[in-house]
């Protein structure tokens, strides 16, 4: 899989930008605050129709304009299919192939992306929310029905925490409706677990050999799930369910006095251990990064076993972040079979060959230029 061509209208600093790209590494050069970063984001959001960088889609709008055009032509299966995002005030509209799409969900995955940012290095020693977010947006990509389900959850969530609030306050004390919204909970936490658990399982079975590889054999990672509720990968749904009305039962009297939800998918973590020590507490600068690096090279063996295609990586700014041994390893990883996009303010120094036969491109004040 590939992008072929990219056009941005209103994008941040870009007014109106048509470029073309060619199915290998395409390093995006230049100065810092001129518009490298916001290349890369506008292919992540074509692809995920949300930035990593921000959750106020009216920032992605060039400064008194009124809406931002995404638009990609992109090469999947061997043939080609058009991608179209517009962001207004009034919220996104998507497109596939010139038809609008009813539901984001319906239009997420149609191309895939990983983006690796130095920010990324905090998925092992950063908040459990930065490791749920990792999560939720990867097995979104190729589960339309995991996004769907992720949605009723926080939508049920909503109206259960306001419930709780209205009990917490004395508004209300009949507990009816708080029982049919915790079924309904249940349910919808329940299959997000079953599938979070099985994308861990797919997670550890690729990075434990690439991690292996970077650490020179000395080191084994494990990647294990954290519920906020005891639940297995070897439960049935229905134990599932049960086991969140039941936890949910045991709590209540304490999410009507705290007004909130208190267990659920929402509250969930996953960790790392190398060696069998827990990484994010004991582990060094450089199993950090190495355990996020693994992860991330993971992803693209994930996606390519799930859809048989690989996905478009993304590495902004990250390359001068990693030693030179590390830098090889990704490079090596990625030589040949994935269209990439690296963003550096310089290549001096990274003696790779990958980058000797990447395709160069200049930005500069949201211009930019091929070689």
């Amino acid at each position: 899989m590939y992008i072929k061509e990219l056009k941005l209208k209103n994008y941040r600093n870009y007014e109106d930008l048509m470029i073309q790209f060619e199915n290998k590494v395409n390093v995006i050069l230049g100065e810092n605050a001129q518009g490298k970063t916001n290349v890369m984001e506008s292919i992540f959001v074509l692809a995920m129709a949300k930035s990593h960088r921000t959750s106020n889609d009216k920032e992605l709008i060039r400064w008194d304009k009124d809406y931002a055009k995404i638009e990609g032509s992109v090469e999947k299966y061997n043939r080609s299919t058009e991608l179209q995002l517009i962001i207004s005030k009034k919220g996104k509209k998507a497109k596939l192939n010139h038809l609008e799409q009813e539901k984001l969900s319906q239009y997420v995955g149609a191309m895939n992306v990983i983006m690796f940012a130095p920010e990324d290095l905090n998925l092992v020693k950063g908040s459990p929310a930065v490791r749920r977010r990792f999560i939720d947006m990867e097995i979104g990509q190729v589960s339309a029905v995991y996004l769907h389900d992720l949605s009723r959850y926080q939508k049920i969530m909503q109206q259960r925490n306001h419930y709780l609030k209205l009990l917490q306050i004395r508004k209300q004390t009949d507990q009816t409706m708080l029982d049919v919204l915790t079924a309904q909970l249940s349910e919808a936490a329940a299959k997000i677990i079953q599938k979070r658990l099985q994308f861990i399982n797919e997670l550890q079975k690729w990075a434990q050999p690439i991690h292996s590889g970077i650490s020179r054999g000395l080191e084994t990672l494990d990647i294990k799930y954290k519920p906020s509720v005891e639940v297995s990968e070897d439960n049935e749904l229905t134990k599932m369910i049960d086991a969140y009305e039941q936890k949910f039962a045991k709590i209540r009297e304490k999410e009507i006095e705290r007004g909130t939800t208190l267990a659920g998918p929402h509250r969930d973590d996953m960790i790392f251990n190398v060696n069998g020590h827990d990484v994010q507490t004991y582990g060094s600068q450089g199993q950090q990064r190495t355990t996020a690096l693994s992860l991330k090279l993971a992803e693209i063996d994930l996606i390519h076993n799930e859809i048989g295609e690989y996905p478009i990586l993304l590495l902004d700014d990250v390359l001068s972040e990693l030693d030179d041994y590390r830098q090889s390893h990704l490079l090596n990883t990625i030589q040949g079979k994935v269209q990439t996009f690296v963003t550096t303010t310089s290549v001096e120094g990274i003696d790779h060959q990958t980058l000797k036969e990447a395709a160069t491109f200049h930005v500069q004040a949201g211009k930019l230029s091929d070689d």
